[in-house]
């Protein structure tokens, strides 16, 4: 299948990669003439600007947006809507906030131009794992772009079966999902988000409690030194709280204890604070969501050894770089 690809960071670049791997043709572009070389260079189709990618597409033509949230997505999309055909469809892989999908689906609706949220979780490990999908669209839509997702997805894999699937829509043993209308699966993957948040603060505040117990403010029958390295091991191995975020954390101790290298600023990247609004909305208490939220915002003030770990996992996951605090 063909598709177009706009936007070639992290995520983006490694999504063209997986699709060509898979056999699938990718017209790609960027600002950078130095992604698109790279690319073209792996056997992609070059595309100079949008005109250029939209003519080098065959209709009913599928564009995958790969941007950050907010004016470059937004310009991109209206952008692409000036320039596709009637059946064409524009996809939204990144982290844009679900109501924008909405109305860009509305507002592209009179064109006859289908609009896809593909709300996208693997970061830099995506390309070799595979990328979790959650897909708000057009039954008819989806459908159509099915191989990309399941090239994309990571498959069965070496996942355990869950028992009682039988009869279930398939795809989501396979990493990816139909979630429903416009926006659900950027809604989806915005909790997701907020979880994710969760998750972390809950691993950044136990190791900072294995850390303190050396403090010299304990009675010294008390202190432990604590090999952090080898716990996070251990939790890996059969313990009920190991994950993804667990083996990442390890990767981190293991390669320096101390995690000097991070300051424990932590950026929030949208979808934390968008979670903690729709529980706002629908009156759902989130505690540990909006609680891991703002730590988030304390960290740029203060920074703890938690707080490192949290930096060093959003950066084993996402390659996400840590700002200066007020930055």
């Amino acid at each position: 299948m063909q598709l177009g690809v706009i936007g070639l960071g992290r995520m983006g670049g490694n999504i063209a990669r997986r699709l060509m791997r898979a056999g699938h043709d990718c017209v790609v572009y960027d600002r950078s003439a130095e992604a698109i070389k790279a690319l073209a260079g792996e056997g992609a189709t070059p595309a100079a600007d949008l005109q250029a990618l939209v003519a080098a597409l065959t209709p009913p033509r599928a564009v995958w947006v790969m941007l950050p949230a907010g004016a470059p997505t937004e310009d991109t999309v209206t952008a692409l809507a000036g320039l596709l055909s009637p059946g064409d469809i524009v996809i939204d892989g990144g982290n844009s906030f679900y109501k924008d999908d909405i109305r860009r689906a509305a507002a592209l609706e009179p064109k006859d131009l289908h609009y896809v949220d593909v709300g996208t979780s693997g970061g830099v490990w995506g390309l070799e794992r595979g990328y979790c999908m959650m897909i708000g669209g057009t039954k008819a839509a989806v459908e159509h772009l099915d191989p990309i997702f399941a090239a994309l997805a990571p498959g069965l894999g070496t996942v355990e079966r869950t028992p009682g699937r039988e009869g279930r829509d398939p795809r989501a043993e396979r990493g990816y999902i139909h979630a429903g209308p416009a926006g659900a699966g950027h809604f989806v993957k915005m909790v997701h988000n907020g979880i994710e948040y969760g998750l972390m603060q809950a691993y950044a505040e136990g190791f900072d409690i294995l850390k303190n117990k050396a403090s010299k403010e304990l009675p010294e029958a008390e202190r432990y030194e604590l090999d952090l390295a080898d716990i996070a091991e251990v939790w890996r191995r059969g313990s009920v709280v190991s994950s993804w975020l667990l083996d990442l954390s390890a990767m981190a101790l293991a390669e320096n204890e101390d995690l000097s290298e991070y300051t424990g600023v932590v950026a929030d990247s949208g979808e934390g604070r968008w979670t903690v609004m729709a529980a706002l909305e629908e009156a759902v208490p989130a505690d540990v969501l909006s609680t891991a939220l703002y730590v988030r915002f304390r960290s740029r003030q203060e920074h703890t050894f938690g707080e490192k770990l949290l930096s060093a996992m959003r950066n084993k996951f996402g390659g996400h770089v840590e700002r200066p605090a007020g930055g």
